[in-house]
């Protein structure tokens, strides 16, 4: 399978995923002190509405444009996002066209002494890349392995900073390679905070994969679970929901996750069916391990 974000571009899933890791770089710039961001699967960093992959889809009519268009009415880690997104797009020109991928979400909102490293494996999406993110000198962009990636660049030489894990999922054992991924990278830089997306199709493959997290807990790490659905599963396993694992989350983020944010993307994209959980993996705190929702999954 020869995968192309262009397709996907904006929708529910890159909203919330953006959100979020948007969230945690505000945090990290609330010190002065410097901040590491790796992004392992950074593809082109940019994308236009108006492509034929784009329109052939229009995934982003349902994900950031029904966002847009209930702006005024949103909490202020969502109008953060959607700021930082019109700083591509011209008003004039009407409804967004251009929607940054990570690396150049991350890149919008570095300081003169953060860091990013970009890393795309996919040989003419990392040239795209390197001109999407030229004009940053706080930048640098490699070509490996995603996994080979975490292992040659941590620990980096800032103490603080954020690793997003953003696999397109072409391969079944996609999980399985995230959870080696991350069980090397914690060996090497157990305090960064770590974001690792994946989509909702099954709830067995989630749980599992939510279960084997836990197992690398230690008392010294903090992880969660942040899912959010547009409708309930089906037996079909078609796409119905989006999630992250983080690793060392933010003081305040689970908090905003179950009353600010998760509320306000149900509200603007699936006021009908839409829900969430957030599930504490630590396993050394079984007071922690309770599960908050706003309905089971199934």
């Amino acid at each position: 399978m020869n995968y192309r974000h262009v397709y996907h571009a904006g929708n529910f899933a890159d909203v919330f995923k953006h959100v979020t890791l948007l969230w945690v770089l505000n945090y990290l710039k609330k010190k002065d002190k410097p901040f590491f961001a790796l992004d392992t699967h950074a593809g082109i960093g940019r994308y236009d509405f108006h492509t034929v992959e784009a329109q052939k889809t229009q995934e982003f009519a349902a994900g950031v444009l029904a966002l847009a268009a209930v702006e005024a009415s949103l909490p202020p880690p969502l109008q953060d996002y959607l700021a930082q997104i019109r700083l591509l797009n011209t008003p004039a020109e009407g409804p967004l066209r251009i929607y940054p991928g990570s690396p150049l979400l991350i890149a919008q909102t570095l300081r003169p002494q953060d860091r990013l490293l970009a890393n795309e494996l996919h040989p003419e999406d990392v040239q795209t890349l390197r001109q999407t993110l030229r004009s940053w000198k706080n930048t640098r962009v490699t070509q490996q392995d995603a996994y080979e990636c975490l292992k040659a660049c941590l620990p980096p030489e800032e103490r603080r900073g954020v690793v997003l894990i953003d696999p397109p999922f072409e391969v079944l054992n996609e999980f399985d390679l995230m959870l080696r991924g991350l069980t090397q990278a914690l060996r090497r830089w157990k305090t960064g905070i770590y974001l690792l997306w994946y989509p909702i199709k099954s709830i067995a493959d989630v749980t599992r994969f939510h279960a084997e997290v836990r197992t690398l807990s230690d008392p010294e790490l903090d992880i969660i679970a942040a899912d959010f659905y547009l409708h309930r599963p089906t037996a079909e396993k078609r796409l119905c929901g989006t999630g992250l694992v983080i690793v060392n989350p933010p003081w305040g983020l689970e908090e905003d996750l179950q009353n600010t944010i998760f509320p306000a993307l149900r509200q603007a994209l699936s006021p009908a069916t839409g829900s969430w959980t957030v599930t504490s993996l630590c396993a050394c705190d079984s007071q922690k391990q309770k599960q908050k929702q706003n309905h089971p999954p199934d």
